[in-house]
């Protein structure tokens, strides 16, 4: 097994907006945070790598493709100033706040690595390992908690990459792509000649800030808040993230899968018969998680009675009223599906597990979006007994169509998957429709999901 990549950091500086430009776009400078925010507070944060080509001289990549990069960067920030701030927890305050002062910045590392590129933008199997420092690190602390970092990261004659380090209860993935296509917006539009020119927001993608159109009138965010400032002794209110075990190891393999749209019609096809006249569905998301969920169970040969899948339901166009889509903030909801895992072996595993990933979805809609939102994660679930699953990420949000200016990303990776176990879904980088499925395992599990999944879908 290969050592992790041999990578040199450069610089480590600090980006800000540009401080005459601040109060013309209308971005607070303090937001409070919601109860769809309160209930990731210490979740571990979110990282992705996106990989880009840039066969060109390293000289060439310094002298306009950095420098463009963090001006570019500069000027988005403006539309985005808590994302410069920090998560503070004011003792006046019975709730964090994300609160930006003048000279607050973004961290970004540049870093050089001697790994081979074309391998990993060509490989769809690869050491979890191979990753691991291409991803910035996210400062947070008891007191406070930065929003994101972002690293740089040159492979010499051959392409780059852009690693994204967020903070879960300050963004949530809608969020984050928001920023990210923002950026890629602005910096596709400068050119050297127009060092001076901001180029301004499209309509899709200004933030939304007015919180007031989250309302609790549950008292969710009070019983999150509860359960945080509770654990660990009385009046807790540390901003330190979860130190999770970390399970990367040499052992530790990244596969990327693919079901394209003719593989999710067999699926569907392969079920109909057999719903009875059911109220299943069969959309492709349900399709790929049930049929990820059913190769998993069976590649790892789970052992607890029970499996527990958590699906993290966008709440923008759900609640009453509907909210813009480009709100600033978390906005998710996790509803939970279960099965047994002796049915989830059994030959018709994968439409048991399409029946409970519906019911959970049908409950949504029939229930509402928050009636999940108010039940804490240990009322659906127990650790100690249950094999928990989850998914990160989703198709919809079109992370491959991120184009800086030197073409759409080559690769995508939900980096911290690794860490919590999940299993990522994204667009195709084919652009074709399909949906791509990342998942970290065991070298030995990994085999076995691969073969599972392939046989199955042969078998159709």
């Amino acid at each position: 097994m290969e050592q992790p990549n041999p990578m040199k950091v450069l610089q480590v500086c600090t980006v800000t907006p540009p401080p005459q430009t601040i109060t013309s776009t209308g971005a607070p400078t303090s937001l409070p945070l919601t109860f769809f925010d309160m209930f990731w507070l210490r979740f571990p944060p979110v990282e992705c790598l996106f990989f880009y080509e840039f066969p060109h001289p390293t000289t060439s990549f310094f002298d306009s493709v950095l420098p463009k990069l963090k001006h570019s960067l500069s000027l988005t920030l403006q539309y985005l100033l808590p994302l410069t701030g920090n998560l503070t927890w004011p003792h006046h305050s019975p709730i964090p706040i994300i609160s930006y002062v003048p000279g607050d910045g973004v961290s970004l590392t540049i870093a050089k690595s001697d790994a081979d590129f074309n391998h990993i933008i060509g490989s769809n199997l690869i050491e979890a390992l191979k990753f691991r420092s291409l991803i910035p690190f996210l400062s947070t602390s008891h007191e406070k908690a930065s929003a994101l970092a972002l690293q740089i990261t040159l492979f010499p004659n051959s392409g780059f990459s852009i690693g994204i380090t967020t903070h879960h209860a300050i963004l949530d993935g809608k969020t984050a792509s928001s920023f990210l296509k923002s950026w890629a917006y602005i910096c596709s539009k400068i050119t050297e000649s127009s060092s001076s020119f901001s180029p301004p927001l499209p309509e899709n993608l200004i933030p939304f800030y007015n919180r007031e159109v989250i309302r609790d009138p549950n008292g969710i965010g009070p019983l999150h808040l509860k359960e945080w400032t509770s654990s660990g002794g009385p009046n807790n209110r540390s901003l330190m993230v979860w130190n999770w075990e970390d399970k990367v190891t040499a052992e530790s393999i990244r596969h990327s899968f693919e079901l394209t749209p003719s593989d999710l019609q067999k699926l569907r096809e392969s079920v109909a018969s057999k719903l009875k006249n059911k109220s299943v569905r069969v959309s492709s998301f349900a399709l790929t998680c049930a049929y990820a969920w059913a190769c998993l169970v069976r590649a790892e040969q789970t052992k607890s009675k029970r499996v527990i899948f958590i699906i993290n339901v966008d709440c923008r166009s759900r609640l009453e009223p509907p909210i813009p889509s480009t709100y600033f903030g978390n906005c998710v909801v996790s509803h939970f599906a279960s099965a047994e895992t002796k049915t989830l072996m059994g030959s018709d595993g994968f439409l048991s597990a399409l029946e409970a990933i519906s019911e959970a979805l049908n409950g949504l809609e029939e229930n509402g979006v928050l009636t999940e939102a108010a039940k804490l994660f240990k009322d659906n679930a127990n650790p100690a007994e249950d094999r928990i699953l989850s998914v990160a990420g989703s198709p919809r949000i079109g992370l491959y169509g991120i184009d800086f200016g030197w073409g759409r990303a080559k690769k995508v990776e939900i980096s911290s998957i690794d860490k919590t176990g999940a299993f990522s879904l994204a667009d195709s980088k084919n652009g074709n429709g399909a949906i791509e499925l990342g998942l970290v395992l065991n070298k030995s599990v990994i085999q076995a999901f691969a073969a599972l999944f392939a046989q199955g879908l042969q078998s159709l």
